[in-house]
C-alpha cells in the first residue's frame, strides 16, 4: 500500500503562524498613519473667493449691471435700449494707482459685452 511519508515528530506549524502574525501586524501598524490622515475641506468656487463674488453675466439688466460692480454707471451715447455706459474701477495701493473705466455694451436693454480701457499709459504720466 502507498501512504503517505511518516512523521517522525510532532508538526510544528506555530512558528509559521507567529511569522504570518507579526507580518500582518506590522502591515496594519503602517497603514494606520494613512487611514488616520485629516482630509482637506472642499475647495471654494473662484467666485466665492473674491471680493466682488457678483459677476458679470451676459443678458443682464442696466440696474443688474451696476448692483454687481457696486459702482453707479454714467450714460455715454446710445439711444434708449441700445446703449453704452461707462463705470468706474479705481483700484491700486500707494504709487501706482489707476483709474480706469469698465464699458458695457447694452442692446435691447440686456448686457451684449464688456471692455477695460486703460487710457494712457500710467507708467509714464
Amino acid at each position: 500500500m502507498l501512504g503517505l511519508a511518516e512523521s517522525r515528530g510532532a508538526n510544528d506549524n506555530g512558528s509559521m503562524t507567529r511569522i504570518v502574525a507579526i507580518a500582518a501586524f506590522g502591515l496594519v501598524v503602517l497603514a494606520a498613519p494613512a487611514l488616520a490622515q485629516v482630509q482637506p475641506p472642499a475647495r471654494l468656487p473662484f467666485t466665492a473667493t473674491l471680493s466682488n463674488n457678483t459677476p458679470l453675466v451676459f443678458g443682464m439688466t442696466v440696474t443688474e449691471a451696476a448692483a454687481a460692480l457696486n459702482a453707479p454707471l454714467k450714460y455715454i451715447r446710445g439711444k434708449p435700449g441700445d446703449e453704452v455706459f461707462a463705470a468706474p474701477r479705481y483700484f491700486g495701493a500707494g504709487y501706482f494707482d489707476h483709474h480706469d473705466q469698465l464699458f458695457l455694451q447694452f442692446r435691447q436693454g440686456r448686457l451684449t459685452g464688456w471692455k477695460g480701457d486703460w487710457g494712457k499709459n500710467w507708467m509714464w504720466e
